[in-house]
Order: C-alpha cells, then sequence, then structure tokens
C-alpha cells in the first residue's frame, strides 16, 4: 500500500531542493500533488517528472508572499481534486548574512514574511479546506536553527524558531478538527538554498562537523520524512517537530 495512496497534497518551494524532492516523493507514494513555487519553468519540469513516472500532478505559480496567490494556490487544488488532504509549507528564502546590526529592517521583515508569515496564510486556507472533508495533515519547514542559534542568521534564526510556535499553536486549536500539524528540521542539506553558506568555507564546514554523521543529507532523506508525516502512518503524531539532522542538535 503506498503511504499517500489518493490523498491531494500540496507543496510550496517544489522547483527545488527538499521541495521538488517532496513533491516527487509524495507523487511515489501515491498522492496528486499541487506544486507551487514562483518559477514557472522549474515548476513545470518537476510537474513532467512526475508525470513521466507515472504520477498525478500540476503545477501553480505562487509567490508565498503574496496573500491573494497563496488563496489562489488552495483554490486551484479544490478546484482540480475536489478536496486537499496535506500540505507541505516548504517555501523561504536563506536571506541577508550577517549581524543584527548589520542586517536591514527591511531585509529581516522580508525574510520573516517570506519564512514565518507565509506559513501563517498558507495554514489558515490549508486548514479551511481541510475541515470541509473532515482532516488532513500539515507538515511545516523549519531547520536545526529553530532549535539552537546560529552566528550571523539572526532573521532566519528567528523565523525558523517562530514555525516552531506557530505549528504547535495550530495543532492545538485544529486537533479537534482532525487537522494535524507538524515540522521539519533540516540540517545541512545539499541544495541550492545553501550555496551561499557553502561558498563560506569557515561557517560550512563548521555545520557539516557539528553533525555526528559527518556530512550534509540528500534532498530525498529529508522528503521522505515529510511524507511519514503527512502519511496516516503519522497518525498519532501532532503539534512536534521532526529533527533531519544528522545528529546536529544532540551534541
Amino acid at each position: 500500500m503506498l503511504l499517500l495512496e489518493n490523498k491531494v497534497i500540496i507543496v510550496t518551494g517544489a522547483t527545488s531542493g527538499i521541495g521538488a524532492a517532496a513533491a516527487v516523493e509524495a507523487a511515489r507514494q501515491g498522492a496528486k500533488v499541487v506544486a507551487a513555487s514562483r518559477r514557472a519553468d522549474r515548476g513545470e519540469e518537476v510537474v513532467a517528472r512526475i508525470r513521466a513516472e507515472g504520477g498525478e500532478a500540476l503545477f501553480v505559480r505562487t509567490d508565498v508572499t503574496k496573500d491573494d496567490e497563496i488563496e489562489a494556490l488552495v483554490a486551484s487544488a479544490l478546484r482540480a481534486y475536489g478536496r486537499l488532504d496535506g500540505a507541505f509549507n516548504n517555501a523561504g528564502i536563506p536571506g541577508p548574512v550577517g549581524t543584527l546590526e548589520q542586517i536591514s529592517a527591511d531585509d529581516y521583515r522580508a525574510l520573516l514574511a517570506a519564512n514565518l508569515d507565509s506559513i501563517f496564510v498558507s495554514m489558515k486556507h490549508e486548514i479551511r479546506a481541510m475541515k470541509e472533508t473532515g482532516g488532513g495533515s500539515i507538515v511545516n519547514c523549519s531547520s536545526i536553527l529553530g532549535t539552537v542559534g546560529g552566528p550571523s542568521f539572526s532573521p532566519y534564526v528567528t523565523a525558523k524558531h517562530g514555525v516552531l510556535g506557530l505549528t504547535k499553536a495550530a495543532a492545538i486549536d485544529y486537533a479537534a478538527s482532525g487537522i494535524r500539524v507538524n515540522a521539519v528540521q533540516p540540517g545541512p542539506v545539499s541544495t541550492e538554498i545553501w550555496g551561499h553558506v557553502k561558498n563560506s568555507d569557515p561557517i560550512y564546514q563548521a555545520i557539516i562537523a557539528g553533525t555526528v554523521m559527518g556530512r550534509a543529507a540528500s534532498s530525498e532523506e529529508v522528503a521522505r520524512p515529510v511524507v511519514f508525516l503527512l502519511s496516516d502512518w503519522a497518525s498519532y503524531i501532532t503539534g512536534t517537530s521532526l529533527l533531519v539532522d544528522g545528529g546536529y542538535t544532540i551534541r
């Protein structure tokens, strides 16, 4: 039996890295995937890959910093498939690097809009849709920097801590509606979003050295736990965060 058979799943930030891997893996597990991102060309590539493997998917161009586009994304899923069973709120940006004094207030607010506010708005619309059909599962993407601090990443750390708080609050509010809300916290992953760090060897190597496994994860190694949390195999799990960090936070 496939873990997500016939479930309708939205994946934001679905055109690269963890998001693309999650979209593909969800489809392999039987989901009808609604892939969302700002990059239409890459979105269609992900959808084409899913269809080439025999899966079902559609792409909806979405800027998650725009509330009306998030609303339209959920509406598109309902229009195409008649229901919404799950969502992986993954879209985000790496944001500015520097000390708090060096980062502008505008850059700080822009990162929170993309990485935290967008999840709040996404869940509002996703939850409304899920309540219509008796429940569902939401997975929000946080980070190891939602548990620990990190030098020169204060806006990112703030947003990812906030994602965990939002996840817990929503899990409490909507358990009675049959909606589970969880988070994943990736450590270092070999994706484009880490590119700006990877080029700064001392920072990147320190992050890798901080894991007990001594390496970065692949996108698929994060996507599979996401699929598990979206599935009925995780039916008694809500309000938690799953660290997928190679042991970074156990030291």
